[in-house]
């Protein structure tokens, strides 16, 4: 470029860093005016196009960036973060590889490679690359935090503390950041969360802006056994959590319901994959079941044996589901397209959902997906993948309940937040079970965590038998399994195999009297 475009192309990438996108697109104009092959003006308007969620002509732009200068790490990586937003993850990955090596300078590059690798189920990659950006500009707060969440997922609780610690020193005001720090450790006094509730009084704000906190602090209570108070700052977060979650629990009942009557017996036989003609190139191991029940756990132990690897908690199915659906909605699964894809040749599904995880695979012949939530989609599952083992795992319902509602899933699972929604949600939980164990019959491999933290040798021994494989002595230490774990249990399963969990729940029997009376009228076991 000349002296003149130079100048046009630095206005513009100042006005990027002030987020005027009105000036960054009347430069990337002028650019293109007076040179239409530059790379710069095509990448300033696909940042345009970024920043307005017109993904579409953001991707074009950024791609005619590549195709005109191939060393533009740049517009590569911004056009990975493109795919990685729409679960594009097998592309994402590919281009953030093939362009990593020319990111050493880069900080801002590398931050968004890190988050891309994070968003794409790969922490491990994106570890090193948090690690640079913070070595070459150390005081940006979210570098360090990227790094922090990225190092607890792989087990780096040392540094997580540190980086956490030294964040809080800075911003003491930091909710979320303080939320992670409870996470890492059992509370030994009421040091944080003296520090917490400063805050709370300080800043002074409205329920809806403290969830994390409240989450925080009742967590370090409980971790004191200080019940009651405890219970009363997880109720404060699930209230706050509600009052702006635009949820209303008719809306997964009717999904649920949609479930059964469709992907029934008759469904399920009818046009199913002939096992024989299973091509797929590696065998699936599904757990499912509700969040905080041992899915996790259960996936360190399957994972440990050096036959299977773990690709951890993917929506792969559910996305598969709703993209072959063909149905625009702001949910993000309906009755409708349980509808539309029960009527479709199952073969669309099974290819789809292997597709979008080919790049998570090694050279393990058998991988688990252990996404709770893929109980909804067992029927499309077991027809898609005769060969696939599902396992089921069951917990005491009010210890399953409970852990659900003090635990801040980030908006997911909004039944969750308050002990009305929880119970009437269980009880269609329910329902949906007993439907796939009529359904699916002795597939269903169950799992109940109380025994299996009781008993562990010969409830894995068990497991792994029903599961096809010989039994490894690996399988028995999941806490020195070194894999990713990118999941609400990520610090717990660093752990010893432990009861302490078991019939938590009664320390808040008087609080959770609702929730008890509400699950045994409807008939189901507490025991």
């Amino acid at each position: 470029m000349n002296d003149y475009l130079l100048q046009v192309s630095a206005a513009g990438r100042d006005a990027v860093r002030r987020k005027d996108w009105a000036t960054v697109g009347a430069c990337a104009v002028e650019i293109r005016k007076h040179d239409e092959n530059s790379p710069e003006g095509y990448f300033l308007a696909g940042l345009v196009e970024k920043a307005f969620s017109r993904n579409d002509s953001a991707e074009t732009f950024l791609s005619k960036v590549i195709e005109l200068d191939p060393e533009r790490y740049d517009a590569a990586i911004e056009l990975a973060h493109l795919y990685s937003s729409a679960r594009r993850n097998g592309v994402a990955a590919a281009l953030v590889s093939r362009y990593e090596s020319k990111l050493s300078n880069s900080p801002i590059y590398l931050n968004v490679a890190g988050s891309v690798y994070s968003q794409v189920g790969m922490p491990d990659r994106a570890w090193p690359l948090y690690k640079k950006a913070s070595e070459l500009q150390p005081g940006v707060d979210l570098f360090q935090e990227n790094r922090a969440t990225s190092g607890v997922f792989l087990g780096k609780i040392d540094e997580a503390r540190e980086i956490l610690t030294g964040l809080l020193s800075r911003n003491p005001e930091h909710q979320r950041n303080h939320l992670s720090l409870a996470r890492l450790d059992k509370a030994k006094d009421r040091e944080h969360i003296d520090q917490m509730k400063a805050v709370l009084r300080t800043t002074n704000l409205s329920p809806d802006k403290n969830v994390f906190m409240y989450y925080a602090i009742g967590k370090e209570l409980e971790d004191l056994q200080e019940w009651d108070e405890a219970f009363r700052y997880f109720k404060m977060a699930g209230d706050a959590a509600t009052s702006v979650a635009d949820y209303d629990v008719k809306t997964d009942l009717q999904l649920i319901d949609k479930i059964i009557a469709v992907c029934n017996a008759d469904w399920l036989r009818d046009g199913a994959i002939d096992s024989a003609a299973d091509k797929s190139p590696r065998e699936p191991i599904f757990i499912v079941g509700l969040p905080r029940t041992g899915t996790t756990l259960t996936d360190r132990i399957i994972a440990s044996h050096s036959k299977v690897s773990s690709v951890g908690e993917t929506q792969f199915m559910q996305m598969t589901v709703r993209r072959e659906s063909g149905i625009d909605s702001e949910e993000k699964m309906t009755p409708e397209m349980i509808e539309a894809t029960a009527k479709m040749d199952i073969d669309v599904i099974a290819r789809g959902y292997m597709e979008m995880l080919s790049y998570r695979f090694g050279d393990a012949p058998m991988f688990v997906d252990k996404l709770p939530f893929n109980i909804l989609y067992l029927g499309y599952i077991a027809k898609a993948y005769p060969k696939a083992r599902i396992v089921y795992i069951h917990r005491n319902p009010m210890d399953a309940c409970f852990a659900m509602y003090k635990q801040v899933f980030t908006w997911a699972y909004k039944f969750s937040y308050t002990l009305e929604g929880l119970g009437e949600f269980y009880v269609a939980f329910n329902r949906l079970l007993n439907h796939w164990r009529n359904v699916l019959g002795e597939r269903l491999i169950e799992v109940e965590y109380e025994a299996l933290v009781a008993d562990q040798e010969n409830q894995t021994r068990r497991l792994i038998a029903s599961l096809g494989l010989d039994f490894e002595e690996a399988c028995l230490n999941p806490d020195q399994n070194e894999s990713v774990s990118a999941t609400a249990s990520s610090v717990q399963v660093r752990e010893k195999v432990h009861t302490r969990s078991v019939n938590r729940w009664k320390n808040y029997e008087m609080q959770l009297q609702p929730l008890k009376q509400h699950l045994e009228g409807a008939g189901i076991s507490l025991d």
